[in-house]
C-alpha cells in the first residue's frame, strides 16, 4: 500500500487522502457509519490491510479548521491483549514490510515503528491506567 497520499480503506472501499478538511471527510464516509467524537477527532468501524476488522480513528491538526494527518487503529473491546497486537503487527508487516525500528517498551510487549516516504507509523503497549495498545499512521 501506497502511503504517501493517503489510506485505502478496504470495506466501505474509499480511498482517504491526507490533508482533507473534517467537512471533506464527512462527505466521503458519513454514509458509511462516520461519527464524531470531538472537533478533529472522527471514528468509524472498518476493514483494511488485506482484511483486518478495526476501528479507524480521523485526528485533524490542528483540532479546529485542521487537516487530516493521522489515522488510529484500535478495536472495541480486548479479549486478549497479545491477541490483538499480533493480530495488528501481522497485517501491518504484511501491508509495510518490516518494521525499520524495534525497541523494548514493556516486559510483554515490544514497541515497532516504520518510517516511510514522509509517513511514520508507531505500534506499541504502554502501561496507563493499565496496558493499553496504540496502532498510528502518521503524516509528516
Amino acid at each position: 500500500m501506497d502511503l504517501i497520499s493517503g489510506f485505502q480503506i478496504e470495506s466501505p472501499s474509499v480511498f482517504v487522502p491526507w490533508g482533507i478538511s473534517e467537512s471533506q471527510l464527512q462527505s466521503l464516509l458519513e454514509e458509511h457509519g462516520l461519527k464524531q467524537v470531538t472537533h478533529g477527532y472522527y471514528t468509524m468501524s472498518c476493514v483494511s490491510l488485506g482484511g483486518l476488522s478495526h476501528q479507524l480513528g480521523f485526528h485533524f491538526h490542528p483540532r479546529h479548521h485542521g487537516i487530516l494527518n493521522e489515522l488510529e487503529f484500535f478495536r472495541r473491546s480486548y479479549e486478549s491483549l497479545k491477541a490483538s497486537f499480533d493480530d495488528f503487527q501481522e497485517h501491518f508487516e504484511r501491508s509495510f514490510g518490516e518494521p525499520t525500528a524495534e525497541q523494548c517498551e514493556t516486559e510483554e510487549f515490544p514497541a515497532f515503528s516504520w518510517s516511510l516516504n514522509g509517513v511514520r507509523i508507531i505500534h506499541y503497549v504502554m502501561d496507563r491506567f493499565g496496558l493499553e495498545e496504540h496502532m498510528r499512521i502518521m503524516k509528516l
